[in-house]
């Protein structure tokens, strides 16, 4: 990709192929940038990614508490039911959401792009791995003390759940910010596009920007990139203690 995004654009199929072009191009990434409105595009793609993983995180910590520290009749058939969602494919729901958000006009809205994907079974069913995890003896302390169950849940819970929080955080900001289908049939406006949008339009019936194309998509992945180096260590004790390590 990167190799691609250096290369003079009537190089990018030259045979036989090399790691590098006859002359190394930097402007192509100013080209790619300047090309579109490609800063609108990441400013798009940050605002849904950010608080759709802020809305995540807290609704899944919110369930996965319910889920793993209070106990009430059915608990366990109800969590069933909810994990049940995971197999429903997302081309199975594109049509009635799409209808939902029409009919509330949030058609080309930031509340089209994130709320529909804000409430997720994975994101409860890792932090309930994770909570069922921690010591009764705290919650039990914490209550004798005179906390009421927000108290222990906000004070005690959260703290200790950083890790796979953090974790949850991480994905969900990847799936938001490398979402294509939906954003694709729900956005029409160029100015509320987001990055997987607008690489899809290097590609067009004028021809394929390969080099553009590529430099854009290496510019796109650094923000990702970026998170996922600052949090690893944290990202790694999560998955671990969460189940999803493979213990």
């Amino acid at each position: 990709m990167v190799s691609t995004a250096l290369k003079p654009a009537d190089e990018v199929f030259a045979s036989p192929p090399s790691l590098i072009g006859s002359a190394i191009q930097f402007h192509n990434f100013a080209d790619a940038w300047n090309y579109l409105p490609f800063g609108k595009f990441m400013i798009n793609g940050l605002i849904v990614a950010t608080i759709g993983t802020i809305l995540n995180v807290f609704t899944s910590a919110l369930a996965a508490y319910a889920f793993s520290r209070i106990n009430w009749k059915g608990r366990s058939k109800a969590f069933f039911l909810y994990l049940m969602t995971l197999m429903v494919p997302q081309e199975v729901l594109i049509v009635p959401m799409f209808i939902m958000m029409q009919k509330l006009g949030w058609v080309n809205s930031y509340y089209a792009l994130i709320l529909p994907w804000a409430f997720t079974a994975f994101g409860t069913f890792l932090l309930r791995q994770f909570m069922l995890t921690l010591p009764d003896e705290l919650e039990e302390a914490a209550t004798i003390d005179g906390a009421s169950k927000f108290r222990v849940f906000t004070q005690i819970i959260l703290p200790l759940a950083a890790p796979a929080m953090l974790t949850l955080g991480v994905f969900t900001f990847i799936g938001y910010w490398n979402s294509f289908l939906w954003p694709l049939l729900i956005i029409s406006d160029v100015n509320m596009a987001t990055v997987p949008l607008g690489l899809n339009m290097f590609m067009g019936q004028t021809g394929n920007q390969w080099n553009m194309l590529m430099a854009a998509s290496t510019i796109s992945v650094l923000p990702a990139a970026i998170l996922v180096a600052l949090v690893q260590k944290y990202l790694v004790s999560g998955i671990a203690l969460s189940g999803l390590g493979g213990r």
